[in-house]
């Protein structure tokens, strides 16, 4: 962790040093939206959204300021039915749900449920704060709240920090909350308590989780005329991500080619060389959806110019036209910042839409310019210049945002930039919710009948809304990093962003030429194994970085082909698993990537496991992260990982199908081809065929595995795939339930229907059990067959 800045570090002392100066409650209103405080020292509101969703804003200035949020989505209405009264030391606040209790002495705000256990509680003496600062020559108010905080409390999300190699709870520790190259923030943070906040600042800011010895966190924020928060009550995880979701936007769903293998590289460099990878894949029957150009392709010319070399991609149309022919998307790399001497920067600039923040291009020796995202004109024209240079002029199917911070040598330029919002201190953070939002939006009016997939390098709340996959950034090819992957993605799985993804096997080698390190030794081909498994239970499964690493390349030694292949065809099997979770994630807000505590929030044992989550409700995933098999001590790790069975459950072992009661510590077996699954009990998978892309066989022979000793359940949706008429209802769902008592399984009658719907299919249902419905493998010997044709079923195993 870097050193905290001294402006930081004096502020949270001063207010931590204040315990007289507390706001008093003068008066109280109830209000059509909650409940108004005039205090002797500024004033607050108490916005109730739900039942359980309060928002808090507060001034030390004469009224509440203005703000239209770019996080939260408009609010249509608020709470009708709640009550507001007074008592000599209290104002209390009821719902169906809440009671809300405002300290009249020291304005601080406690959160109870109806039988008064306390939820959360804002600190007694320093709750909330504005102070006089200058930062970066900025005359600005400086804000903060602080927070009781049990001593075992476990506190998650916060976004992604790729370098943080600290525990996966924030307790009792600092982050710097500041989006910059290898560094991400998204106020969002989730506790065991069963409750969620999120900050609606979008200044450079800082969360201090180890106040007054461990009993209160502090969050910090350099610049903001208020203090405006939201509660959120679950206590479940998913509830809180729904009132989360509902009220910064829901993720649309993408396109099931998706959730199938990306190819990426660093880079390739001609239309030749891209057509040969897909022959390669293709003529080795090796499953992938996606092959991606990386920049560098409109070089010679400026970065921005929108062009790409036509002495090395002749004919880009024909080129993605030749992919779209073999059943491969395209996804092309598009930057938010130009070069001069180009006609898109010369119409941006003379529109008044460039920025004042550049980029030291260290590549061609340019300073380069970023144009104003947060202005709808200049996301307008940065859209039209994009789309008919190239995204719909060549029809690629996918927009890598890159460099979207904007990353720059020094943070203070951002701060004083003038931002078509407002000053750029003020605006810090949403560079990226910005500019995505301004793609998404014109993609969806301008190419409505496909759906749109963005790779972002960074995220701020709410930009899920914006069909935003957050990858991890330029990590390196190193065991430490991929080990650092695993929390930084659970964390910002529950920071509300529904997809992330990694570059498996790292960006880049620092100690390598030119950053490519050599993928042909035992070391290099270790680490891309292990990342490779993980990256198969990501949301999404995509290969990136330097050196040739795709899975036909002459790199890998046919065992370390043979594992890749494994874990890539079992990651198409699952694609009816997958594809129905995404399904939730737009209809339900669920989270496919799930820290331990969206199931097992009351196990103390799962909080500080950084390196476990769940995949779905039935995927117990755990990476191994450790060189075992290469390397100086190769014969001396052993050949196991340690994996915590979360309590109340019990668990099969996917690759043997061995049961183990839940509550315990085992040594699970990590052979280089395995990496440790387990499935909970009750859990119902299907599995389709192994496929060479997502969409090359229909879904109508399906295997069924089911896991009994508990009761369960799975929905599995299907669709068009790849158009918005799900949005119109134009979809079919149908459940299976498992009665474990009855030994009984049922399947629903069909729900909708769409266009090119399957009306008759063939479940083949396997009870798991040891050595029976394992691996990636079809069985051979199944249960029972069932001929479904869209009535309801029930059948006894």
């Amino acid at each position: 962790m870097r050193m905290i800045r001294n402006s930081f570090t004096g502020f949270l002392a001063l207010v931590l040093s204040i315990n007289i100066c507390t706001a008093q409650v003068r008066s109280v209103k109830k209000t059509d939206f909650g409940a108004s405080f005039i205090l002797d020292k500024g004033v607050m509101n108490l916005y109730l959204l739900n039942n359980d969703l309060v928002e808090v804003k507060y001034t030390s200035l004469d009224k509440i300021p203005k703000k239209k949020s770019l996080v939260v989505l408009p609010v249509k209405s608020y709470l009708k039915i709640f009550s507001v009264k007074e008592n000599s030391d209290n104002v209390v606040i009821t719902t169906s749900k809440l009671k809300i209790k405002v300290n009249k002495k020291t304005n601080a705000v406690t959160y109870s449920d109806l039988n008064n256990d306390v939820i959360l509680a804002e600190a007694d003496a320093v709750n909330k704060q504005i102070r006089d600062t200058t930062v970066a020559g900025i005359n600005t108010y400086a804000c903060s709240t602080s927070f009781q905080s049990p001593k075992d409390e476990a506190l998650f999300g916060l976004g992604c920090h790729p370098l943080d190699s600290l525990s996966i709870n924030y307790k009792g520790r600092n982050q710097d909350m500041a989006i910059k190259y290898l560094t991400g923030a998204i106020p969002v943070m989730l506790s065991s308590k069963g409750y969620g906040l999120l900050w609606d600042n979008y200044a450079e800011s800082k969360f201090y989780g180890d106040e007054n010895n461990n009993t209160q966190y502090t969050y910090v924020s350099e610049s903001g005329k208020m203090v405006d928060y939201y509660f959120f009550y679950g206590p479940s995880f998913d509830h809180i991500m729904d009132l989360y979701r509902n009220l910064t936007g829901v993720a649309p769903m993408y396109p099931k080619w998706a959730f199938g293998l990306f190819q990426s590289q660093d880079r390739y460099k001609s239309q030749q060389e891209v057509l040969s990878v897909k022959d390669n894949y293709r003529k080795n029957h090796i499953p992938v959806d996606v092959i991606v150009q990386d920049w560098f392709y409109w070089s010679p010319a400026p970065i921005g110019s929108h062009i790409m070399n036509p002495e090395r991609y002749p004919d880009p149309k024909a080129m993605v036209d030749e992919l779209h022919k073999a059943h491969i998307h395209a996804m092309i790399s598009i930057w938010p910042c130009f070069g001069k001497g180009t006609k898109d920067y010369d119409q941006l600039k003379k529109a008044g839409y460039l920025s004042s923040v550049t980029w030291d291009n260290f590549f061609v020796h340019t300073i380069d310019t970023y144009y104003d995202a947060h202005n709808p004109g200049a996301r307008e024209m940065y859209w039209d210049q994009a789309r008919d240079s190239l995204i719909k002029r060549y029809g690629w199917d996918a927009w890598w945002v890159d460099q979207c911070e904007p990353d720059t040598k020094d943070p203070n330029d951002r701060k004083k930039a003038n931002f078509y919002t407002g000053k750029g201190i003020d605006y810090f953070n949403t560079y990226s919710l910005e500019h995505t939002k301004g793609i998404y939006t014109h993609w969806r009016r301008d190419i409505p009948k496909k759906r749109i997939f963005l790779l972002a390098r960074q995220a701020f709340a709410g930009q899920q809304r914006n069909a935003a996959t957050l990858w991890s950034s330029d990590i390196t090819t190193t065991f430490a990093a991929f080990k650092n992957q695993i929390p930084q993605a659970i964390n910002a799985c529950v920071s509300g962003i529904p997809y992330w993804t990694s570059d498996i096997g790292g960006y880049i080698s620092y100690t390598s030429p030119e950053g490519i390190p050599d993928w042909s030794t035992p070391t290099q081909r270790e680490l891309f194994t292990r990342w490779f498994q993980f990256g198969a239970f990501s949301p999404i499964f995509r290969i990136h970085g330097k050196g040739e690493r795709a899975l036909f390349s002459k790199n890998w030694d046919e065992k370390t082909k043979s594992i890749l292949l494994k874990y890539d065809d079992l990651r198409y099997r699952l694609l009816p698993y997958i594809y129905s979770l995404s399904s939730e994630v737009t209809r339900d807000n669920y989270t496919i990537m799930r820290s331990l505590a969206f199931e097992f929030r009351n196990d103390p044992a799962v909080y500080n496991i950084p390196d476990q989550y769940m995949f779905g409700p039935a995927f117990l995933v755990n990476p191994v992260t450790q060189q075992l098999y290469s390397g100086d001590h190769a014969n001396q790790l052993g050949s196991t990982r340690k994996v915590y069975l979360p309590k109340s459950t019990e668990w099969y072992d996917f690759w043997s199908g061995k049961k183990f009661d839940g509550g315990q510590t085992i040594d699970a077996a990590a052979p280089i081809d395995i990496m440790p699954l387990f499935v909970r009990a009750g859990s119902i998978i299907p599995m389709g065929p192994v496929m060479e892309y997502a969409t090359q066989k229909p879904a109508d022979n399906i295997e069924l595995r089911i896991y009994p000793g508990a009761d369960g359940h799975f929905t599995l949706y299907e669709d068009e795939n790849n158009t918005y008429n799900y949005e119109k209802g134009e979809f079919a769902t149908f459940t299976f339930s498992w009665n474990d008592k009855a030994k009984e399984l049922s399947i629903s009658a069909r729900k909708g229907s769409f266009p090119g719907m399957l009306k008759n299919r063939t479940f083949k249902i396997v009870m798991v059990k040891e050595n029976v419905g394992t691996g990636v493998q079809e069985t051979e010997k199944v249960d029972k067959i069932i001929k479904y044709n869209g009535r309801e079923v029930k059948v006894k195993l």
